[in-house]
């Protein structure tokens, strides 16, 4: 396959659309980033990079941190997990608390910000020092030791914690949040404002389509964890547009609101983006419509 063509060529066609997006400004301090940028980055199963654009800028990595801190909820606890938050799509916005009263404080799935914070809780619980350690398995299983956390994201996303204070505190009075509350939700804030680079996201979740395994040949998960958590990828990994990224892109994959997205074909590649202008239902406006591009022109999908 001739990707570096192809990634060419959807850069030119990019170039041509009129994007209505804008950046988010529900967290302050990524409303500050540059609205223009564009990068895309394939990394093929036999170890081939191709990258466009912006691919090596730095980003937030907001709600794609969520499938990696399930990861290795996952690689700890093994399927009791799932007693805590469910698997399927959620039908309500990311944030809903509706959801919540109505299921007893059982999140729909991981991939919402009360599931999400479900699993931060985990990760407190079993993890020695929770942020440290989980900047250690980012930066192994991304192998590049120089990914940390925006302090300055971080913070804003503190200082407008209000929606997800309200989501945790709801969470505990189902008694499905066993630690104290706010260090819960810093450990969250600190996972969703980790930066990476296209290059560094499409490495991170390398072992999402290698059965399990890193680059290195770590084992992760077993091929059976790979499984579930790309299948949850493909029916909540897009907010409410999930079943449109499906229809259109026929990959699993997760967005973020810092603009990112990655996406993966088992067993061939995964493939990330950034374009920090988001739709209305919150993913990358661009992001969408180069995966929509990079299957099509391929013929590469799950389907």
């Amino acid at each position: 396959m001739d990707y570096v063509n192809i990634l060419r060529d959807i850069t030119t066609e990019l170039k041509d659309y009129v994007s209505t997006g804008a950046v988010t400004n529900t967290i302050p301090e990524l409303a500050k980033v540059d609205p223009t940028k564009f990068g895309m980055h394939l990394t093929t199963i036999d170890g081939a990079n191709y990258g466009v654009g912006d691919s090596q800028d730095r980003f937030s990595i907001q709600s794609i941190s969520k499938a990696l801190t399930v990861a290795l909820a996952f690689s700890h606890g093994g399927e009791k997990i799932w007693k805590r938050v469910g698997v399927e799509p959620s039908g309500t916005a990311f944030n809903s608390l509706i959801q919540l009263e109505y299921e007893k404080g059982i999140p729909r799935n991981p991939f919402i910000n009360s599931g999400a914070i479900v699993i931060a809780d985990m990760l407190v619980s079993c993890l020695d020092n929770p942020k440290e350690d989980f900047l250690k398995f980012i930066r192994m299983i991304s192998g590049n030791p120089d990914i940390t956390f925006n302090l300055a994201v971080a913070q804003s996303e503190k200082d407008t914690r209000f929606r997800n204070a309200a989501l945790a505190n709801f969470l505990k009075s189902f008694g499905n949040i066993e630690n104290d509350v706010d260090e819960v939700l810093d450990f969250y804030f600190h996972q969703c404002s980790i930066e990476m680079n296209c290059s560094e996201l499409a490495a991170a979740f390398f072992f999402f389509a290698n059965e399990g395994k890193t680059r290195e040949g770590q084992t992760i998960l077993t091929t059976s964890q790979v499984k579930r958590l790309n299948a949850i990828m493909q029916t909540c990994g897009f907010y409410d547009e999930s079943g449109e990224f499906t229809y259109k892109v026929g990959l699993p994959g997760k967005s973020g609101i810092g603009g990112g997205i990655v996406a993966l074909y088992p067993k061939n590649f995964v493939v990330a983006t950034w374009s920090p202008k988001l739709n209305k239902k919150g993913n990358s406006e661009l992001g969408m419509q180069a995966l929509e591009l990079l299957t099509t022109k391929t013929e590469m999908s799950i389907f």
